[in-house]
């Protein structure tokens, strides 16, 4: 008798902000949801990493409840996989100080993240935005991850923290399991509708540049009208079409419709058509998932226990890793 393949691991976290976008839905969180059937999925908001930018205390609470909410909102399923807030599983901090100390200086300080954060953030360049692709290694690492979602702009990370693996790896015998990465084919990068050259971001200072996922859908079609095509007029795909192609990726995403499909329902229209077409794709996209965060976060006991058990059990499958590797390292055993 045949027995089943053990799943793969897949490790994913992103930071919790009250603002998530339609970038963040379709490149990441929607790849979550389809993942929770065919992998053993780890899930976490990476709360230690966004403490490296100063945080109004209050804040930053209500902003974690609010992403676990909308993340729930979305599909993820604390039945199926371990969605947890990374603060409160402590293995994620300690087994990141370890890492510290087989991560060369030379390596963190070629991190274009590193640079481009310093120069925003020039007068609190500290110590944790320096070494926070350490603590993402151990985030990866401590769950025997076989994959990482990640876009272009993590790609340095994670191959860091195939790095660290393999030198651990090395010096005392196989420990991690070196992940590889897990790049979605469509919708993995959503550019700004005001500057389509530039990944869509919470961040910016225009707002008609991003579609927050629980933006009204008044909101969501001004913002479409107004973003930024060409003189041409016509839709289809092409190099030097950020624009469109942009919102071409934004339609195919949600309606599984490939660019050449797209190109055929649009012949003979102009972008007017298309704009108020792929805006109310989104809307219907997303009302289901305004409906249910609103019932959600207005249940914080429920999300008190989702989390909670969540980090219990990303506890129990991390404890594993790191007592290996302490024991490995030559730390005395603990007795309590």
């Amino acid at each position: 008798m045949e027995t089943a393949t053990p799943k793969k691991v897949i490790f994913s976290a992103v930071q919790p902000s009250g603002t998530i976008t339609l970038g963040n839905y379709l490149g990441a969180i929607k790849n979550w949801v389809t993942m929770q059937d065919d992998y053993r999925c780890i899930f976490a908001l990476a709360d230690l990493h966004t403490i490296t930018v100063r945080q109004d205390p209050a804040a930053f609470r209500r902003h974690s409840l609010e992403a676990y909410a909308l993340f729930l909102a979305c599909g993820i399923d604390p039945k199926k996989n371990p969605f947890f807030l990374q603060s409160q599983v402590h293995t994620h901090a300690e087994l990141a100080w370890i890492l510290n100390c087989y991560t060369q200086f030379g390596e963190l300080s070629r991190m274009t993240q590193f640079k481009d954060k310093s120069a925003k953030h020039a007068d609190n360049i500290n110590a944790g935005l320096f070494t926070y692709p350490s603590l993402m290694a151990a985030d990866i690492l401590l769950y025997q991850s076989d994959l990482v979602p990640v876009g272009a702009d993590q790609k340095q990370h994670l191959e860091l923290a195939r790095n660290i693996a393999e030198r651990f790896n090395g010096a005392y015998s196989p420990t991690f399991t070196v992940p590889e990465p897990y790049i979605p084919k469509v919708g993995a990068k959503i550019m700004s509708l005001q500057e389509p050259t530039r990944k869509m971001s919470k961040s910016d200072e225009n707002a008609n540049s991003y579609i927050a996922v629980l933006d009204k859908p008044d909101d969501i079609l001004r913002k479409f009208k107004r973003a930024i095509t060409d003189s041409e007029a016509r839709v289809h795909f092409a190099p030097e079409k950020e624009g469109v192609n942009n919102l071409m990726g934004i339609y195919s995403s949600i309606t599984g419709l490939t660019n050449e499909q797209i190109e055929v329902e649009f012949e003979g229209k102009g972008y007017g058509d298309f704009k108020v077409r792929v805006a109310e794709a989104v809307i219907e996209e997303l009302r289901p998932v305004q409906e249910r965060y609103s019932q959600l976060i207005s249940d914080k006991e429920y999300l008190e226990q989702c989390y909670t058990e969540g980090a219990q059990q990303a506890l129990s499958i991390s404890i594993r890793t790191l007592n290996k590797v302490m024991k490995k390292i030559g730390f005395l055993p603990k007795k309590f």
